[in-house]
């Protein structure tokens, strides 16, 4: 297919990245432990750990892996938010030839079983704060080590048993549990210490991660994403980022990078985007276990001049409303990578006048490693768009039969690249569903490419509002309601109408205590063509999210569909 997207790739970006030069993810790991072993790798409540730290907890890990007894593409399931142990673990597991299945800590009972059994995990490295649903579920599963971390871990004395006195007993953040036979952290370190670590041989096609899509469009299934794929989405994102990290107008390029590690790392963004690009590049991660208790987050920021910071539209949002955060220093700032959702214009402009750092926003998926489509780094206008196809990417937009639609007609966004998946992880039935036979995934977005190859998402096909027969698209009319100063965040879903088959009701979270319904329907008349306009506002103090941020339009249809709700008479 012609590539007509590279034409308008900013200089100095290639058309091909090399993914030949890593045999592994775990090559290009211990590349950057010697090549950066005196750099600050991480910091987490004022404790940083070097690269060498990270290199030498990790062999220790790795070794201790083994002596249980771990082949080869054994799976390892990871539960902990943004820790240090969580980088390390990651490490240590992929060093030991074992897959990493990366787990949301918020997990019901219900849905860690699933996600433990559908992977056959046979070790889980858990926080203790955690243990508890563990507890619940692991005689139903193979998982026959468990490793507990506490917060405190690598804080060093006595700073890391004030830590875990202060979480255990008097925030009480830590349910009673008993896993009976598991083996602390610092004691798996120390055993695995006294043990060597057997080097095993990983080819690209290896398994390197469980990669679970987050459920919100039916049962978890695991993205299987080999060594190759993630090399190489480290390294187009890499390639994509160079024009802004070496911006003249911002000065020479620094001599480390610091990222904000906001985004939890068991999520695919954060951990291609922030630790493994990171590790390549010698940069270092603040980790940030909570983004959502807002002056935590600005406290861990402030010690550091920040150049690289991952995020969802919310987070952006959340923080340009910060009075804290406004006071911050941001002249170091080069990328911010916006994904997981839309960016809105109005939260764009917001960061952009606050930061002066634009929010380039991208896209892609569990299933795509994750970025397949970004903006431009060197630009700070807002396009609407979700940017052009990565270096190595080919995009095509797919009729209903799977075969390619004319530029600028709307279709299913579909992905060849390296960075794809290898399918889902033993269902074969499901893989075959969303790959085509040329190689490309299907995403399930709808999207359409104009003439100079710029990508425009208007929703998932199943979040699409049909009224009186026209095609509503609740990114746009979220775009609209974003933009008004009255309004915080806002999400729009359709609701059954004997009139018009569907309407459109939007959820406002209020900015301006005194916005009222009739505000935001006037702003939408003035904004928005007659079917796309909401007939009902609802105000709410805060909206369901995902724990990246990502707005649960699903959750608030079906509570609207429990209520029987539809337009008043």
């Amino acid at each position: 297919m012609e590539r007509i997207w590279l034409k308008n790739y900013p200089a100095g970006v290639p058309a091909e990245i090399d993914n030949e030069q890593y045999e592994s993810i775990v090559s290009l790991l211990e590349e950057a432990f010697q090549k950066y072993a005196s750099r600050k790798a991480y910091s987490f409540m004022d404790k940083e750990l070097t690269f060498h730290d990270v290199d030498t907890m990790s062999r220790s890990l790795g070794a201790w892996l083994q002596a249980q007894g771990l082949k080869k593409g054994a799976r390892v399931a990871l539960m902990m938010p943004n820790v240090p142990q969580y980088p390390v673990a990651i490490a240590g597991v992929l060093r030991a030839g074992c897959v990493v299945v990366n787990v949301n800590p918020l997990y019901t009972p219900r849905e860690l079983e699933h996600q433990l059994k559908d992977s056959g995990a046979e070790a889980i490295i858990i926080l203790e704060n955690f243990a508890t649903t563990l507890q619940q579920v692991i005689g139903k599963t193979a998982v026959k080590h468990v490793v507990l971390a506490s917060m405190g871990d690598l804080l060093g004395f006595p700073k890391g048993a004030i830590v875990n006195f202060v979480v255990r007993h008097v925030k009480k953040m830590v349910p009673p549990f008993e896993v009976p036979n598991a083996t602390r952290f610092g004691d798996a370190l120390a055993r695995g210490a006294g043990q060597t670590l057997a080097a095993v041989k990983l080819a690209h096609d290896d398994v390197a991660f469980l990669q679970y899509t987050g459920g919100t469009t039916g049962v978890s299934k695991g993205a299987t994403l080999t060594h190759r794929n993630v090399i190489s989405n480290v390294l187009q994102s890499e390639a994509w980022m160079q024009p802004a990290v070496n911006n003249p107008k911002k000065g020479a390029p620094p001599e480390q990078l610091v990222f904000v590690c906001a985004l939890p790392l068991y999520h695919i963004f954060a951990l291609t985007v922030c630790c493994l690009l990171g590790m390549r590049g010698g940069a270092m991660n603040i980790l940030i276990p909570n983004p959502r208790d807002l002056p935590a987050t600005v406290k861990a920021i402030a010690k550091y001049k920040i150049h690289m910071f991952p995020a969802v539209n919310t987070l952006y949002n959340a923080l340009a409303n910060s009075p804290d955060f406004a006071k911050l220093d941001f002249s170091g700032l080069r990328v911010c990578n916006g994904g997981g959702m839309a960016v809105q214009k109005a939260v764009a402009e917001k960061w952009l006048k606050l930061t002066g750092c634009p929010i380039c926003e991208g896209y892609g998926l569990s299933e795509t490693s994750p970025s397949a489509t970004c903006n431009p780094t060197d630009t700070d206008a807002y396009s609407g768009t979700i940017g052009l196809p990565m270096p190595s990417t080919e995009i095509a937009i797919l009729d209903d039969d799977g075969k390619p639609l004319p530029i600028g007609e709307r279709g299913e966004i579909a992905i060849r690249g390296p960075q794809v998946m290898a399918g889902y992880w033993n269902r074969p039935d499901e893989t075959a569903k969303v790959m085509t036979p040329d190689g490309f995934f299907k995403s399930g977005d709808i999207g359409i490419m104009d003439e100079r190859g710029y990508v425009k998402i208007v929703d998932r096909k199943k979040d699409m509002i049909l009224v009186s027969g026209f095609n509503v698209y609740p990114n746009e009319v979220e775009d609209v309601v974003a933009s008004h100063p009255g309004v915080l965040e806002c999400a729009a879903i359709g609701i059954p109408d004997a009139k018009s088959g569907e309407l459109v009701k939007v959820y406002v979270v209020r900015k301006d205590p005194g916005l009222t319904e009739k505000d935001v329907l006037k702003y939408c008349e003035e904004h928005l063509t007659g079917y796309k306009r909401p007939k009902l506002v609802e105000f709410r103090d805060d909206l369901p999210k995902t724990n990246v941020g990502k707005i649960l339009r699903r959750t608030l249809r079906d509570e609207a569909l429990a209520k029987g709700e539809k337009k008043a008479a």
